[in-house]
């Protein structure tokens, strides 16, 4: 039998990188506080699965290349696994591993019969055409037929992937079936079995928990000054959202920068912008600031929904906020994390604060196994009710047991992951 030391050894190997360091390290802040059975934490820090696949595709110039893909699966004892896909230069199997760590817990917590799953290639994707692209996604798909499958693991969209790469994740698998299968992926379109709702979920889920974190804190959202950092599909909804409550949105910003106005921007017309000409980048009215200069800005609010590690040590002490939203996954580093609980920032944790996402994939889901649709209103209604019962859980732990949001809403996931271990056993 391997010892710990030989298993974390091989942990390390394998899926070493700062994400996944973060993410364990976080887990093993959480597990004092959770009271699980030290065996079973330890199955907890090992994702189940992991897979590495090769991709070779045609580019249009003839030339042939192979790129390499993931997918990593960390726990299936609640149900199938469920978690995005990204094409990125940086995606790698500790990457990887980290966000499927993150999503075991994000949908324990919302009480979603999942576990966590990530995936991606490794790759350009604003340097590829179309076909590219599409040639690569089937190709990746086709080299998971094994690993994938509705009451298996359910893919989903994440970084530079979309509506559309699912639709061919969708058509790829379901040839391969014979007939049509909508329920093995989310987030496709509504004409191939998607459901209403689901692009703006997670933006909009943002805003909800956002909003809830006022209520408790006695603030009125609408006299709220905000900042969001990331004007993607996370960030520009949520954005829109902030504005529709009536809160101020003095910043915004993407790859190519950030604009800041004092006095609050325009956010439908920036939104309209970004989707016309691919980025802020020629948006020629208020004042231009970097990335780094944003998050420093003065404001209630800062919502992060970039991308990981963008408030670290080097940069925490100069945040200017009274409140952080983590609307994308991993933003904040653990140096970062001590340094604003010391200044008495709160953090609204990724797993609870972007998992509206998964919630409305989860409705998706069980809308396409029953062939039943429901309407954006009962689906939006759905989704507050799920975050507005996470946060409430999410906020009792942490009173009750005096730590912070993050460790409160892991101890959370993590209770209800290991209640399910302890039941099921250990096979054989």
């Amino acid at each position: 039998m391997a010892s710990t030391e030989h298993a974390r050894s091989y942990e390390q190997l394998e899926y070493d990188t700062p994400l996944y360091r973060t993410a364990i390290a976080q887990f093993d802040q959480a597990v004092p506080y959770a009271q699980v059975d030290d065996g079973i934490a330890e199955r907890l820090r090992h994702p189940e699965r992991s897979i590495i696949v090769a991709c070779p595709i045609k580019l249009d110039d003839g030339r042939r290349v192979v790129l390499p893909g993931y997918r990593v699966q960390h726990s299936s004892v609640l149900g199938p696994t469920k978690g995005g896909v990204r094409f990125d230069p940086e995606v790698t199997l500790g990457e990887c591993a980290a966000l499927a760590v993150w999503m075991t817990w994000k949908c324990a917590l919302l009480r979603l019969p999942y576990g966590g799953a990530k995936g991606g290639v490794r790759c350009e994707p604003r340097a590829m055409s179309r076909g590219e692209l599409e040639r690569l996604t089937r190709r990746f798909t086709s080299e998971l037929l094994p690993f994938i499958g509705p009451q298996e693991d359910i893919p989903a969209p994440d970084m530079a992937t979309n509506e559309q790469t699912m639709a061919w994740m969708m058509d790829t698998y379901s040839m391969q079936r014979g007939h049509a299968v909508p329920e093995i992926v989310t987030g496709k379109p509504i004409a191939v079995g998607g459901s209403v709702f689901r692009h703006e979920a997670t933006g909009a889920g943002v805003v909800m928990i956002v909003a809830r974190a006022c209520e408790r804190m006695g603030w009125k959202l609408a006299e709220q000054r905000c900042v969001v950092q990331g004007f993607g599909n996370v960030g520009g909804i949520a954005a829109q959202e902030l504005v529709d409550r009536g809160a101020t949105v003095v910043a915004v910003s993407d790859v190519s920068g950030g604009v800041y106005d004092p006095d609050g921007l325009d956010i439908p017309t920036l939104s309209a912008f970004a989707i016309e000409h691919g980025s802020l980048e020629a948006w020629q009215t208020g004042t231009r600031i970097t990335n780094e200069e944003l998050l420093e800005l003065e404001c209630d609010i800062l919502v992060l929904a970039a991308r990981e590690d963008q408030v670290r040590a080097d940069n925490a002490s100069r945040l200017n906020c009274r409140l952080v939203a983590e609307g994308a996954n991993g933003p904040t580093s653990l140096e970062a994390d001590e340094i604003l609980r010391e200044r008495g920032i709160p953090i609204l944790p990724d797993i609870l604060t972007n998992a509206g996402g998964v919630t409305v994939s989860y409705f998706e889901w069980v809308q396409d196994l029953g062939r039943l649709f429901w309407g954006r209103d009962e689906i939006r209604a759905k989704l507050a009710e799920k975050l507005n019962d996470a946060f409430d859980r999410v906020w009792e732990i942490s009173h009750e047991r005096g730590i912070p949001m993050r460790t409160a809403a892991l101890v959370g996931g993590i209770r209800d992951v290991s209640s399910a271990l302890e039941a099921r056993g250990l096979y054989p």
